[in-house]
């Protein structure tokens, strides 16, 4: 059996949970999600807990189904409640981010200013060079501050670029250094 399928999970007050056309909506305080339910997972809301069940527990592509779901599910639930956010850091001279409306523009090295829009449910804070991504799908919210890191990957020699405020970037010598070792 799948532990992570397998494990009920307590509906958080304010959080409705309703089943359409095969496909599970969850609304609360943070807005509405949606997931198209596979037709072998069964998802059964009893007296406030949430339970995912598949046609066959034993059959190998049913676990995987199953603790896939129970996951996506659970985010959905911490989603509409407490919401998702990534932080990004914006290292370099001359390297700036700015909101224009809800658009982030980016001036990282390139002749032009690069522009993102966000995604339904996903908005842009800039506060001096730390972007922040916030939103109530998880998805969408890692998705989008993996196309702002792809912009401008931080190189390795200088450290300049756009990374994740947690991430280490590895910093390598140049060659000068290498030149007064010899």
């Amino acid at each position: 059996m799948s532990r992570i399928g397998k494990k009920v999970r307590a509906i958080p007050a304010g959080v409705t949970i309703e089943q359409k056309n095969g496909e599970l909506i969850v609304k609360g305080p943070k807005g509405e999600l949606r997931q198209k339910l596979h037709p072998r997972i069964t998802v059964s809301n009893e007296n406030g807990q949430l339970t995912v069940n598949v046609v066959n527990p034993e059959n190998t592509k049913d676990k995987a189904l199953w603790g896939t779901f129970s996951s996506i599910i659970e985010n959905m639930l911490e989603g509409v409640t407490v919401g998702f956010k990534k932080q990004l850091e914006i290292n370099g001279v001359g390297y700036k981010a700015a909101l224009k409306g809800v658009n982030l523009q980016l001036e990282v090295g390139f002749s032009h200013p690069v522009e993102l829009a966000p995604e339904k449910g996903v908005k842009f804070e800039v506060e001096k060079n730390i972007i922040t991504v916030s939103g109530s799908d998880k998805q969408a919210v890692g998705e989008l501050a993996a196309r702002v890191r792809a912009t401008k990957k931080v190189e390795p020699y200088k450290g300049k670029g756009i990374k994740y405020t947690d991430e280490v970037v590895r910093r390598k010598a140049g060659k000068t250094a290498a030149k007064s070792a010899a």
